[in-house]
């Protein structure tokens, strides 16, 4: 098979195609500190995209509660015990990933979820580790944790669904990087649904063929955000593009966050797929955990996020989260404020680093009435 550095992986991997990488990379990041698993982002995509017949289980985005939840059930833990455990040299990959687990020829390694696996969308929903003995709250912190994982289809470098379509229904666009199927080549053969090792590609019972996250191409090609990070109604998401014909640019927001600081790390990155969608760790969970999720640089993102109010570039780009539908490709630091760009070069949004304060006399002259903070 062909050889592609995966920079995520820090060497060279085989994958079936030698095709050159995308003018653009679509790239998502989700601050997982933030989340509040209120499924507002589950919502605005259920109802824009997948309200139809055959639809009913299929969610191209979740939100599910580590360590105990997944949608479909245990889709992760099923691929991890099929295969050796992942091993890091310096941030270098040492072990195989699913697609050189086998011969040349043979699919990448996966599993195809039973119809029950998808019966039970939160399942472990807001489950932590261990039991919470009584008067622990009055010990401080309690070594009990969980945490929120949103969840979209990664729209991977290297994606797994395109290798083992026999059909070559799936394909990757060059202009942006976004994986789509082409539904009237689709037979219904589910091995995009057995390779994908995030199971966010499903199959429609009515319809027979599968179906994916479109990484909302009619909002992004009208240089939109999409939709579950419009509706984010806690600002944890940040939705771009990756530079692939250049070297990362400090100035694009993605490029600074994802490849220059290292801040936000990909889901399972050991499989080999490349996914483009990038986590920053929550800080109050063990990094054992976490490293299995995220690879090596854990302890290093989380020791960044920690220190935010002493590194002003950083912190100016994850204000830009949630600010403006608007997909942002070049942002600056200016004095108190962090100004953003669409690929226009036209001025789309502008946040203070401190939200001004106005305190109001408690009597208004001008209405001759009294303000009080009672109801």
């Amino acid at each position: 098979m062909p050889t592609h550095h995966n920079w995520q992986l820090g060497r060279d991997i085989e994958y079936p195609y030698d095709a050159p990488l995308p003018q653009k990379q679509v790239a998502y990041v989700f601050d997982i500190n933030k989340c509040i698993e209120c499924q507002t982002c589950t919502v605005a995509c259920k109802t824009a995209w997948t309200s139809g017949k055959g639809e009913e289980t299929i969610f191209w985005n979740n939100v599910e509660t580590k360590p105990y939840g997944g949608y479909p059930t245990t889709w992760d833990l099923k691929l991890l015990e099929q295969r050796e455990a992942a091993k890091w040299d310096k941030g270098v990959l040492q072990t195989k990933t699913i697609f050189e687990d086998h011969g040349p020829l043979d699919a990448p390694t996966g599993h195809m979820p039973t119809p029950e696996d998808y019966s039970a969308v939160n399942l472990g929903e807001d489950d932590i580790t261990g039991i919470i003995e009584k008067g622990a709250h009055f010990s401080g912190v309690h070594p009990m944790w969980m945490f929120y994982l949103a969840r979209i289809c990664n729209h991977c470098t290297y994606p797994a669904c395109v290798a083992a379509c026999p059909r070559k229904a799936v394909y990757k666009r060059d202009e942006d990087g976004i994986v789509l199927i082409d539904q009237e080549r689709c037979r219904g053969y589910q091995e995009c649904v057995k390779a994908c090792p995030y199971k966010k590609t499903f199959f429609n019972m009515i319809s027979r063929t599968s179906e994916k996250c479109i990484g909302c191409y009619p909002r992004v090609e009208q240089g939109e955000v999409a939709l579950c990070v419009e509706s984010c109604i806690g600002k944890i998401r940040m939705h771009g593009f990756l530079s692939t014909q250049e070297a990362p640019r400090e100035d694009n927001p993605l490029d600074y966050i994802v490849k220059i600081r290292k801040l936000a790390l990909p889901l399972y990155p050991q499989f080999g797929t490349s996914p483009n969608v990038y986590y920053i760790p929550p800080v109050h969970v063990p990094d054992g955990f976490l490293e299995q999720l995220f690879g090596p640089n854990v302890e290093q993102a989380k020791a960044m996020y920690k220190n935010l109010k002493d590194d002003k570039q950083l912190l100016g780009a994850l204000l830009l989260f949630g600010s403006t539908n608007r997909i942002v490709t070049k942002f600056k630091v200016e004095g108190d404020e962090v100004i953003g760009w669409d690929a226009k070069g036209e001025e789309i949004t502008r946040v203070p680093f401190t939200e001004p304060t106005y305190v109001r006399d408690h009597y208004d002259q001008r209405f001759d009435v009294y303000r009080h903070n009672t109801t």
